[in-house]
């Protein structure tokens, strides 16, 4: 199987090349990434937990999906695709914001990404990949926040960066 690769960018994410995702995590190199939130009616959001396989951050809770976009595809294309991947349904996205962030993982792998966070809604069950996924549930987003500041461990080391930006978002802007 060819390893995916991702897309290196500089700071205003331009693309500068192609790498393959686990030498970009190795060598902590810039590249685009994205992080999906979806919420249903009741302004909850979906929360995925990690499956216990995966190389990084095993079981772990995360927000709805995350991941890479492909040469030549859209934010919003690669939103789509990873959240009919992992969560198995489709939504419309819309995105809301970006920023850069480095974070380390205990298994000497960093991610540095210029990552796209996109807002989304949905109400019914996903159809869960347990390739990616372990489990998932909803969670008021007051709720994330309180149970991050106790359980830390819990959540994946990018999640808590994203939500507290996802969150200060929420609170500047009326969605």
């Amino acid at each position: 199987m060819i390893e995916e690769q991702v897309i290196l960018v500089n700071e205003l994410d331009e693309p500068v090349g192609l790498m393959n995702k686990m030498e970009a995590h190795e060598k902590a190199v810039l590249h685009r990434a994205f992080s999906v939130f979806i919420l249903n009616e009741r302004n909850e959001v979906m929360l995925q937990q990690r499956a216990h396989q995966k190389y990084h951050s095993p079981l772990l809770w995360t927000n709805t999906c995350c991941s890479h976009q492909r040469a030549g595809e859209t934010n919003i294309e690669a939103g789509k695709r990873r959240l009919f991947e992992e969560m198995g349904f489709k939504a419309e996205l819309k995105e809301l914001f970006h920023f850069i962030y480095k974070a380390p993982f205990d298994n000497g792998l960093t991610e540095h990404e210029l990552d796209h966070v996109m807002i989304g809604y949905y109400n019914d069950d996903p159809i869960i990949n347990p390739e990616e996924v372990e489990s998932w549930k909803w969670m008021k987003i007051e709720d994330i926040k309180e149970d991050m500041f106790v359980n830390p461990n819990d959540y994946t080391v990018w999640f808590k960066i994203i939500f507290d930006e996802f969150y200060h978002y929420l609170e500047d802007h009326k969605l």
